[in-house]
């Protein structure tokens, strides 16, 4: 790797072989070194989660100047610690997830391995952007995008982000994209989350499905409002999960000393 590039490590959640982390490094390729550590299979809906009970293992797929891709056995956020740890020079100077298959708007964040590598990332103090598009099909047409998950890279990979803040970049599956909006996260839920799926040999199996309510649907500052209408959502995300305007409120509730907590006490 040379060292006067920026190095950027790509890791996702639907697995090395899917067509949108392929892409991502297609576009990445002109901004910098890249180093790939991606599951070896799909893994999505793992959020953060970590391999305790098994070892993890990667292998060297792809090699060439100016990038290398591996594949591992565990989750996203695995790729994330065993790519820093084993096979990376240096720090990197961006992490990027993605390009997920289907979006990670609204609460969907919590669940999605995409963004399990960007709080990983986040986490370590390094720069993170998780880009996903709304589209399942596994042909989707990413071209669309192109230039703007180049343009979102380039300006962070120069002026970085705000610390314990990521990015969650959701973008439509449209020809014509708009732009780009800036957006708070969508307020929603997932309901009839469950379809029975009879066997022969037992009851009570279910297929995870369901559908998202959204709460506010005509809100235009949402991300879930904005990818409808054919903009890119970038929604600023903290790893900082205190809700700090309720201290002082669960404070009195407590009666406690309201500004201990302040005073880091």
């Amino acid at each position: 790797m040379e060292n006067k590039k920026p190095l950027i490590l790509i890791s996702n959640d639907d697995g090395v072989s899917a067509k949108g982390i392929n892409e991502l490094i297609r576009f990445l390729r002109p901004l910098g070194d890249l180093v790939v550590m991606a599951p070896d299979s799909a893994r999505s809906g793992n959020g953060c989660a970590l391999t305790v009970n098994a070892p993890v293992h990667y292998r060297l797929v792809h090699q060439e100047e100016g990038l290398s891709v591996y594949q591992c056995s565990g989750t996203p956020t695995d790729c994330v610690k065993l790519a820093r740890n084993t096979v990376l020079p240096r720090e990197p100077d961006l992490v990027v997830a993605g390009i997920n298959h289907g979006d990670n708007s609204a609460v969907n964040v919590h669940y999605s391995g995409t963004m399990g590598v960007v709080i990983e990332g986040c986490l370590n103090d390094i720069p993170s952007i998780g880009f996903s598009l709304d589209s399942h099909d596994p042909e989707a047409d990413f071209t669309p995008c192109e230039p703007f998950v180049q343009e979102i890279v380039r300006k962070v990979l120069d002026a970085g982000l705000p610390p314990l803040t990521c990015l969650n970049v959701n973008m439509p599956a449209v020809a014509d994209i708009r732009g780009i909006r800036v957006c708070a996260q969508a307020r929603g839920n997932w309901v009839r989350e469950w379809e029975c799926c009879p066997r022969a040999n037992g009851a009570n199996y279910y297929w995870l499905t369901g559908e998202f309510v959204n709460h506010d649907p005509e809100d235009d500052t949402r991300d879930h409002w904005a990818i409808r209408q054919g903009y890119i959502a970038v929604t600023p995300t903290t790893v900082d999960m205190t809700a700090y305007d309720a201290m002082r409120r669960i404070s009195e509730l407590l009666a406690t000393d309201p500004e201990a907590g302040f005073r880091g006490k």
